[in-house]
Formats: C-alpha cells, structure tokens, sequence
C-alpha cells in the first residue's frame, strides 16, 4: 500500500479545490447575459442564457425592513422612501442567496413589484428603485446584470411597501464524487 504523507495529502487536497474552483468558475462564466441593443447602459440584461448542467433556485418575494419603528405601522414612513425600500429588499435578498451559497451575481431574472408613492401624489418611483437598485447590479464590484420586469401593482401584502421583488438564481450542478 503506497505511503501518504501530509505534504502530498495537502497537495492532493489543494489540486482538488483547484479543479473544483475552476470547473466553477467554468460554468458561471457558461451563463451567457446578451446586453441591450445599440450600447444602451440600462443595468440590466436583455437576455440571460443559462446552459445545461446548472440548478435553477427561485427566491420569493422580498419586501423591505422596517427602517423607523416610531414611524405609524402600515406607512410609507416606516419603510423609507422607494430608494431606501428597494435598497433593503434587495438586501434582504443577498441574505437569503448568501445561505444557499449563492451572490447577487448568480441572479439571472428578477422581478420587481411596485406601488404608486402617496407622497408622490400617487406615482411611481423608478428612479428610487433605479437608485437602489444600481448598488447591487451593473456596479465595478459585480457586473452580472439579470433580465428584469419591472410592474406597477395596485398594493403590496404589506401596507406602506412600495417594493417587493422576486428573483431567480442559478448555481453549477454539484459534482457527485
């Protein structure tokens, strides 16, 4: 029976994690996101191509945080303004990709629900969502950009919410050993 030592154990298990990494990063950069027409620089995709070999996770609805609790309950107040509600939602969803192993980078489609501001004589906000939604998608840190809807809804499940939005993610199949 051949000797193992530690060394050469240490370098199996590095070029192990090496080839794992790799084959990832192989299949991320598989996902294929066809920018909008003509150069336009809309943060989002015009389309996203997802091949074989990758395991499709849908995330439900996020709302925002609560984000002045001495607000009245159930008002645009204790939620901020779209900005601060789209910021947050999407906070919010960062943590629950976070525990599937998973980053803002893998979204491949999002959906964005909205509601008329009733401090802005009842219109909606895109640039608010616009302004949040920029911190996450298009940005140096992380240029994914998903395909993207974007609804105005009569009212959200929670009063005062002015966002909820929806996203699906994509990660590389595990290999089986």
């Amino acid at each position: 029976m051949p000797r193992v030592t530690y060394r050469g154990a240490a370098a199996l298990a590095s070029s192990v994690l090496l080839s794992v990494a790799v084959l990832t990063v192989a299949h991320a950069a598989n996902v294929v996101r066809t920018p909008l027409p003509d150069g336009n620089p809309f943060p989002i995709s015009a389309a996203v191509t997802v091949p074989a070999g990758f395991d499709t996770v849908y995330v439900s609805g996020a709302l925002p945080s609560v984000a002045d609790k001495d607000a009245p309950k159930g008002s645009v107040a204790a939620y901020g303004d779209m900005a601060a509600q789209a910021e947050s939602a999407l906070t919010n969803i960062k943590a629950s990709l976070a525990k599937l192993g998973l980053g803002m980078g893998d979204v491949v489609k999002m959906t964005v629900f909205m509601v008329a501001d009733p401090t802005k004589d009842n219109k909606l906000d895109f640039a608010g969502l616009m302004s949040g939604y920029t911190k996450f998608f298009g940005t140096a840190e992380q240029p994914n950009k998903p395909a993207r809807s974007a609804v105005q809804v009569a009212a959200l499940v929670v009063p005062g919410a002015l966002v909820e939005i929806e996203v699906i993610a994509v990660k590389p199949h595990k290999s089986k050993p």
